[in-house]
This record gives structure tokens, C-alpha cells and sequence, in this order.
């Protein structure tokens, strides 16, 4: 069992196992014609459930035929023009190839003994990524599984700097649009339900601070305690970019921390064009990014920022087995002091390899190209009748439904558009995400794909008014 093991005699054998499995993927890729086969569950389940894993194939060649049958012939392939569902990016290939090389090597993150120079490369790349927010040269960061981790890590640094042992009294402060992560971090944090306050958005879909001011004051008045406000550059269903600049204004007033989920809207960061929509992000006191939504950088690559690396301190626990506090005495940069997580893939090297291959601008260049499709596709949709878009786009979302010419019912429209969604999944043509608007079903195109084309919307719009053009004609004859 020795020769599995990947090492100095078996270096050849890997690099034939490796080709014989990239091989395979390409040859997938490029025989791919739709992003998905509409395999369902009842199909696939029974071939995975027929696997015994305590009996081994002792061969690649045959697990690879294996795993062609149960994963790789119907998985869903992020990189075709006409997957418009969700926050899921086509990757460059530095960055693939930056993963090749991580798992090979294995490195881990925590510390510097484990690491050596990856352990800098991180810390480049934190300092790159900050220095284009703008949050100064006392800024740090880590890199993390996600925005999840991020916006967690982020608000129990906010909980810790409030400096209250009164967890009933804490508040936080965001949108009704932002992501479900803000509620969820302030559960795991031991925060109560009436906790995080989600505050109206304008017909834009941006934070009212009105309504801010107005809770920050009454905060305040009620004895409670502003922990933090939670501010959105890219909300998850509708892109949308809360307005930072006044945020920030309120937040130095109520002296209260800042922080800013721009997982999806980072890659503004590197816009040729549209670097603006970010304007007051630099007063942010931390910022979460997800390399993994508009860098095109393979799952996982995130991280988390703070303007005063000092406030890290709240994530650092010693251990005298791994990093001892005599190492942070002998400054040993162990970066295990400023994270959630111990073990820690090297994730950074994917985006490394993506900037010195490609360059910044020639990521921004790509993300560019994609919200400029999202405006062709809003105006599409907005000088067609058969159809209903809530928001113009600031990033790459668009959020519509199917509104037929002679149903008025909106109970009989919402179930139209959820079978359109669901048909058009299990037709494998194209996949579309879901949301509610006011209570309504609405369809969504996340557009992360500079392959994707006006010409490829117009006919995914075509399929869903079809598909829903045939559910009312079907139900109508039911009815009758």
C-alpha cells in the first residue's frame, strides 16, 4: 500500500495518475453541451448506493470509469454559458493549476513550520487585497472557507470590541437583503433572536439609513448596545451595493463597528471601470471577500479583513505544541494567532498564480464583461412583455418572473414560474436560480460567465416562457 503514497519513488506514478484524471476531465468539458444531464436523485442514488467501499478497485483507471458514471458525467459544470443559477464562477486556469499544486504539497496554513513560504505568500496577498480597499497600513486579515466564516469571524470581533458582558443588550444592524450568514453568526455567538435588527431597503434594494439613523438613535435611547452594522456591496439576489459612504458616517457617529459583506461585489476591487460602486469601504473596520465568486477562483477562497490587525487578538488561543506564546514573542509569523480554523488549506496560492499569470486588471477585465451583460440583459427584459425585472443591475443579477397575458391570479403565476425553474433543471438546457420578492416567486441570472452571451439569455428566456406557457395551458385543462 506504500506505492500510494505520494513521495520521492512514487513521483512517477503520480504524475500518470494526475494526467490520466485531468485527461478525463477535459474530455468531459469538452464534450459538454448543457450544463446539467437533468439526472435526478431516484436515478443516481441506486449506482452510489451499490458501491461497497470496503472493497476496492485497486486500479485508477477503473475508478475513474467509476467515478465517470457517478459524478462526472452529471455533475452540474459551472463553466457552461447557460448555468445563470448561482454565485458559482467559471475558474481561471492559473488558479486550477495553483490547486494542483496545493494539494499536492499539502501545506498547512496554521503555522509558519508548516508552511514557510506560503505562510508570506498569504500574507501578500491579505496585504494586496486590503491596500485595494484602502483600509490603511494597520490592516490585516486571514483567509477563510467562505463569506459564512468570514461575516462570523468578523461580528465576534465586532461582539468582542462592544466590551459588553451584557450579550441581551447587543444589536446589530442590516439589511432585509442581506445574507442569512449575518442571523446565523450572531446564533452561533450566543447573541438573542431579536439580536440582528434587518432594516428596509429602497426600491434599489440598498439599506434605508434613514431607517439606520433612526434605530441607532433609538438603540441608544432603550440602553441597548449598537454592536455593529452590517453593510452589503452585492447582495446575494439582487447584487445590490448598500450605500457605504453614509453607512460609514453613521457608524464613526454611533461609534460602532463597520463591517461590509463583499463577498460577491470584491471583484469591484480590481474593476477597470467600476471601482466607484465601492466608495467608502476604506471605513470599513473589516470587510469579508470571496475570492470564489468574482476572482473566478476555484471553491475554496475567501478571507476576512480588519482595519486594526490588533483586533485579530480576539480569534488568538495558544498551545504549547503548536504555537506557543514565546513564538509570537521571537515574532514567528504563525497565522493560526488570527484564525477560526487550525489545520488550514493554502488556499491563497490559487489567487497568487491567477495575479501573476493573468494580473489584476485582467481578472476586473472578466467580472466587467459580465455585469455589462447583466445591463444588456435588464434591458431585454425590461422591453419584454412577458416579463417583470425588479431592479436594475448594479453588479451581474438580474431577479424577474414570467407574467402571462391572460392569468391574473398571482398564486397560479408564482407556481408558472417554479415549474418553469424546475422543468428547465430537469430538461438540463439551462439552470436558473429562485427567490421571493413581497411574498412572490421571482426566477433569478446570477451571469458569472464572460462566455455567457445576450444570445444565450434570450434563449433561456424563450425556454422559461415556454415551460410556463405550459404548465397554464396544462393546469387549464385540468381545471376544465
Amino acid at each position: 500500500m506504500r506505492s500510494h503514497l505520494l513521495n520521492d519513488l512514487t513521483a512517477e506514478r503520480y504524475r500518470r495518475a494526475v494526467t490520466e484524471g485531468v485527461e478525463r476531465v477535459a474530455a468531459q468539458l469538452a464534450r459538454t453541451e448543457k450544463p446539467f444531464t437533468g439526472v435526478t436523485v431516484d436515478d443516481l442514488a441506486p449506482l452510489i448506493d451499490r458501491i461497497d467501499l470496503d472493497r476496492p478497485l485497486h486500479d485508477t483507471t477503473a475508478a475513474l470509469d467509476e467515478l465517470h458514471d457517478v459524478y462526472l458525467r452529471d455533475a452540474v459544470y459551472f463553466h457552461h454559458p447557460r448555468y445563470l443559477a448561482h454565485l458559482n464562477c467559471p475558474v481561471v486556469i492559473p488558479a486550477v493549476l495553483g490547486e494542483a499544486v496545493l494539494s499536492a504539497v499539502n501545506s498547512s496554513l496554521d503555522t509558519w513550520d508548516q508552511s514557510a513560504g506560503g505562510t508570506l505568500i498569504e500574507r501578500k496577498l491579505i496585504d494586496w487585497t486590503a491596500d485595494r480597499v484602502g483600509l490603511g497600513s494597520a490592516a490585516d486579515g486571514v483567509f477563510t472557507s467562505g463569506g459564512t466564516q468570514s461575516n462570523l469571524q468578523a461580528l465576534l470581533l465586532a461582539r468582542e470590541e462592544a466590551k459588553s458582558d451584557h450579550a441581551a443588550k447587543l444589536r446589530v444592524f442590516t439589511s432585509q437583503a442581506s445574507h442569512f450568514s449575518v442571523q446565523k453568526s450572531a446564533r452561533l455567538l450566543g447573541l438573542p433572536p431579536e439580536a440582528v435588527v434587518a432594516l428596509p431597503v429602497d426600491r434599489d434594494q440598498r439599506m434605508q439609513t434613514v431607517a439606520l439613523a433612526q434605530e441607532l438613535r433609538a438603540c441608544r435611547e432603550d440602553g441597548l448596545i449598537p454592536m455593529a452594522v452590517v453593510a452589503t456591496a452585492g447582495t446575494t439576489d439582487f447584487g445590490s451595493i448598500d450605500p457605504l459612504s453614509e453607512i460609514a458616517e453613521l457608524c464613526a457617529e454611533h461609534g460602532t463597528w463597520m463591517h461590509v459583506d463583499a463577498a460577491y461585489g470584491c471583484g469591484l476591487l480590481v474593476s477597470p471601470t467600476r471601482r466607484r460602486l465601492l466608495d467608502g469601504i476604506e471605513h470599513a473596520d473589516s470587510v469579508t471577500v470571496d475570492y470564489h465568486k468574482s476572482f473566478f477562483q476555484p471553491v475554496s477562497s475567501s478571507a476576512v479583513l480588519v482595519r486594526d490587525a490588533a483586533t485579530l487578538r480576539h480569534a488568538t488561543y495558544h498551545a504549547d505544541y503548536l504555537n506557543p506564546r514565546r513564538a509570537a514573542a521571537e515574532r514567528i509569523p504563525n497565522q493560526v494567532d488570527k484564525s477560526l480554523q487550525t489545520t488550514r488549506r493554502f488556499d491563497a496560492l490559487k489567487l497568487w498564480m491567477t495575479l501573476r499569470v493573468m494580473g489584476a486588471e485582467g481578472v476586473g477585465r472578466l467580472f466587467d464583461e459580465v455585469c455589462d451583460l447583466a445591463r444588456e440583459g435588464f434591458r431585454l427584459l425590461a422591453t419584454d412583455p412577458r416579463f417583470d425585472v425588479v431592479v436594475e443591475p448594479a453588479l451581474s443579477t438580474l431577479v424577474f418572473r414570467y407574467i402571462p397575458r391572460t392569468v391574473t391570479d398571482p398564486s397560479r403565476i408564482d407556481h408558472a414560474n417554479l415549474y418553469a425553474r424546475k422543468a428547465l433543471f430537469a430538461s438540463g438546457d439551462a439552470i436558473v436560480a429562485g427567490t421571493k420578492v413581497a411574498g412572490r416567486h421571482y426566477l433569478k441570472f446570477t451571469l458569472l460567465n464572460p462566455e455567457t452571451t445576450v444570445d444565450d439569455i434570450t434563449a433561456v428566456l424563450d425556454l422559461i416562457a415556454g415551460h410556463a406557457e405550459q404548465y397554464l395551458g396544462d393546469s387549464l385543462d385540468r381545471a376544465s
